[in-house]
C-alpha cells in the first residue's frame, strides 16, 4: 500500500508522521525499523500517527525508532501540533490526547509551539542523582564536562543498569551555563543520543530548579539540536505544575513510500 508520508524535526528531534485518521495504517515493529532507519529507510528518531480522537481534536499515537510503541515524546508532540495546524484541525491552541493523557498546546506568534507536559509530583534521588517521569522516565545527572562525556556508552550503561530494570531509563547529563542549562540525552527505544530530547529538557530543568535551589520558574535550555525553553510551577520540592515546553516544529519534506 502506499501511503503518503510528512517528515518533521523539533530541535534536530525528528519524525516520520503519517496521518491515520481513517485508521488504515497499521505498521509492524520491523516496519517501524526499516522505516526509521537513515540508510534504508526514510530516517528518523521515531514515528507518529495522528488519529481521530471522540472528544479532543487528535490522539498522539508515538513510535520509538527501535518499533516498539512509546511514552511521550515532547519534541514528537510539538511537530504532531503543527502538522495538525497544516491540516486545519487547528489554528492557535489546541488540546490532544496522547498515552499519558492529555495536553495542551499553543501556536506562538515566533512559529514556535508551547506544549502543556504532565505535572511531576514524584522525584526521587537515585545514587546521588534525580530521577522523574515528564511523560517518559528520565535519569538526570549534573556534570561539569559534559562536552567530553561518552554519551552512548555511559548513557547506555545507566539506561540498562539493574536499577531501572525491566524497562530501562533514559538519561540526561546537565551542566550550568551562567542562567542557562546544556542537556544531553541518551534515547530508551532510540538507543543513542539524540540532539535533543523534549522530555528530557523538562526533566532536566524541573532538577535544575532542586539542584540550584533557585526560585526560577523558567529555564532557557541549549541542546545540540537547537535552543528549548522549559517553565513550571513549583509548589514543592517534589511537586512542580503548569508545566510548559517551548521550542520548534518544523516541515522539512514529504514524499509516498510502499508499506
Amino acid at each position: 500500500m502506499k501511503v503518503h508520508f510528512y517528515k518533521y524535526q523539533g530541535a534536530g528531534n525528528d519524525f516520520i508522521i503519517f496521518d491515520n485518521r481513517n485508521n488504515t495504517i497499521s505498521l509492524s515493529e520491523k516496519q517501524i525499523n526499516q522505516l526509521c532507519d537513515r540508510k534504508f529507510g526514510i530516517g528518523a528518531d521515531g514515528i507518529m500517527l495522528l488519529e481521530d480522537h471522540p472528544s479532543h481534536d487528535f490522539y498522539m499515537k508515538y513510535f520509538n525508532s527501535d518499533g516498539k510503541e512509546s511514552t511521550m515524546c515532547g519534541n514528537g508532540g510539538r511537530c504532531l501540533v503543527e502538522f495538525a495546524r497544516s491540516l486545519g484541525i487547528l489554528e492557535k491552541e489546541t488540546g490532544f490526547m496522547a498515552v499519558d493523557g492529555l495536553h495542551r498546546a499553543i501556536v506562538n506568534k515566533n512559529k514556535t509551539i508551547s506544549l502543556q507536559m504532565k505535572d511531576v509530583n514524584d522525584i526521587r534521588i537515585v545514587n546521588t542523582n534525580y530521577y522523574l517521569n515528564t511523560g517518559s522516565p528520565h535519569y538526570v545527572i549534573f556534570r561539569e564536562d559534559i562536552k567530553d562525556i561518552d554519551v552512548f556508552k555511559r548513557g547506555r550503561e545507566i539506561r540498562y543498569s539493574a536499577e531501572f530494570d525491566p524497562d530501562g531509563t533514559n538519561v540526561n547529563f546537565v551542566e550550568f551555563q551562567g542562567d542557562k542549562i546544556v542537556v544531553r540525552t541518551y534515547e530508551r527505544g532510540v538507543e543513542n543520543e539524540t540532539l535533543s530530547c523534549g522530555t528530557g529538557v523538562t526533566a532536566s530543568a524541573i532538577c535544575a530548579s532542586l539542584y540550584s535551589k533557585s526560585k526560577k520558574s523558567s529555564y532557557d535550555i541549549i541542546t545540540t539540536g537547537g535552543k528549548l525553553n522549559v517553565s513550571f510551577k513549583k509548589q514543592d520540592k517534589n511537586n512542580f505544575t503548569d508545566v510548559w515546553l517551548t521550542g520548534p516544529a518544523e516541515f522539512v519534506f514529504k514524499g509516498e513510500i510502499d508499506i
